[in-house]
């Protein structure tokens, strides 16, 4: 990988226009175009999230919205991991998976982690120690199987 990756973590509130801009435009590339899935992405949520937002100079390869416990889950859990399509397979995903658990570690340290993980990614997610929880289910047509991972 060339250059040095920038991450920042931003509240809903605190994210500009262009860090708006493209984290959306990241999202709907891989989740919309990529996966061949339209759905709302823009789901209301956005709103109470902490949003890690991963730059190579000025472009955003990679992203994730965090939630504190009460959101989304009971627990606090993270949600819309993506990375470039062209930086896949380098470690950004692991990456920024590991920056997403440390954040809600420090927030509360003493709550499981929940995502709601796409089953053909269920043996990443598992080599971050998250185990799955329950049966495969559907979300925006695509087989999703809820994993947590232990404080």
């Amino acid at each position: 990988m060339m250059g040095v990756t920038n991450d920042l973590w931003l509240h809903y509130d605190d994210l500009s226009k262009d860090q708006l801009y493209d984290l959306m435009s990241l999202r709907q590339q891989v989740f919309v175009v990529e996966q061949n899935c339209p759905y709302l992405d823009v789901d209301g949520d956005d709103q109470n999230a902490y949003h890690l937002l991963s730059y190579l100079d000025d472009n955003l390869i990679g992203y994730l919205r965090a939630f504190k416990g009460g959101i989304k889950y009971e627990s606090p859990s993270i949600g819309r991991v993506v990375t470039n399509f062209t930086l896949r397979g380098a470690g950004h995903g692991r990456r920024l998976m590991r920056l997403g658990i440390a954040r809600l570690r420090k927030m509360e340290p003493k709550k499981k982690i929940v995502i709601s993980a796409q089953h053909r990614l269920k043996a990443f997610y598992e080599e971050l120690n998250f185990y799955a929880v329950g049966d495969i289910y559907l979300e925006d047509n695509i087989d999703h199987i809820e994993m947590h991972l232990d404080p």
